[in-house]
């Protein structure tokens, strides 16, 4: 199972217990308000025990059916399109759920009309609010949004990381040959489909910097068999698969180029109106210093020696030794490693 498959059945398993929860919560409350003065009591046959599993089978059932098709489908097939677009489809898809699952419901054992049409509102709202946290999780990346509800970095961390600053090759002559609009389309594709790599790798998007993204890794997933270098040339095959589809819509073919570096940084939330989670330290520094020495070199992948002694064997992937470079702005220098595939 590849880890972008793994992160979809880690969300389908978040919505099924938080809807489950939500049945046990409505069932709950419809009890209480059965207790209640002004009520006109239970009818004919109802318990809270059989009014909870009621509930829960309908979450249950809700959740399998609308929770896989949301995120093994809708925002698959619709990632590109606007987010009205996306909910007016949500919305007019869980409408005829919600409709299917009360007929059964009347059908089988619950014959409050009235009630199913309360609760069909409820899962309403609760759908269009899945698929919200959904879109905001995509927007933040993998864990950020997760991270900023628990505050896990609201009082900043030290932790190890490695990043990859990966750079587009000539893209100011591509901009040029484009124009603006083709060439935003041009770099909208070209990030959607190197995405699939990094999260196979166990790879964070940290950020788009106009042609640039960055990579970041927890450390032991960066070293283990190598990710944090397999990444790369991983992307590397993902665009020599499309290059037809990039010179049929473009005429241009992306190449691409990174450097890489490890070591400590400072993770924390930043920010009062747009809250985030930055990475800062001089390691983010000398990795973009890094990745800079590639044209120089004529090479694809610079990474520091610090870097590369950690990696658990490199297997496929070639080592060239570039010796001790002073990078612009650092005052000591450092070992460089040239990597590359074995023939």
């Amino acid at each position: 199972m590849t880890r972008r498959t793994s992160l979809k059945f880690a969300q389908l398993k978040v919505i099924v217990i938080t809807w489950l929860i939500i049945g046990i919560m409505i069932a709950l409350y419809d009890h209480l308000v059965l207790l209640t003065h002004t009520s006109q009591g239970p009818a004919p046959g109802y318990s809270l025990s059989s009014s909870i599993i009621v509930n829960m089978t309908a979450a249950l059932v809700g959740a399998l059916l609308g929770g896989s098709f949301l995120v093994f489908y809708i925002n698959e097939r619709y990632r590109d399109k606007p987010y009205g677009y996306t909910a007016i489809a949500v919305t007019l898809s869980f409408t005829l759920i919600i409709v299917l699952i009360s007929f059964v419901l009347r059908a089988v054992a619950y014959p409050d009309i009235h009630r199913l049409f309360k609760n069909g509102l409820v899962w309403a709202v609760v759908v269009g609010i899945t698929q919200l946290l959904l879109q905001i999780n995509s927007k933040f990346g993998q864990g950020v949004f997760w991270n900023l509800v628990k505050g896990k970095y609201n009082t900043p961390k030290e932790e190890k990381r490695i990043f990859m600053f990966l750079d587009l090759n000539s893209s100011t002559s591509i901009a040029e040959k484009l124009g603006d609009k083709k060439y935003h389309a041009f770099l909208r594709d070209f990030y959607a489909d190197i995405t699939n790599p990094i999260l196979d790798n166990k790879g964070e998007i940290y950020q788009y910097v106009g042609d640039e993204v960055v990579i970041a890794w927890r450390y032991n997933d960066g070293i283990e068999q190598s990710q944090c270098v397999r990444c790369f040339f991983d992307i590397k095959d993902q665009m020599a698969n499309l290059k037809d589809k990039y010179l049929s819509r473009y005429g241009i073919w992306p190449s691409f180029k990174a450097g890489m570096h490890c070591g400590i940084v400072v993770v924390g939330e930043i920010g009062n109106i747009k809250r985030d989670i930055t990475y800062s330290g001089d390691v983010l520094n000398t990795t973009s210093r890094i990745q800079a020495l590639c044209k120089e070199f004529r090479q694809e992948v610079i990474a520091s020696a610090e870097l590369v002694k950690e990696l658990q064997p490199l297997n496929k992937f070639a080592a060239f030794d570039l010796g001790t470079i002073k990078l612009r702005g650092k005052e000591k220098q450092m070992p460089l490693i040239a990597l590359g595939e074995k023939s």
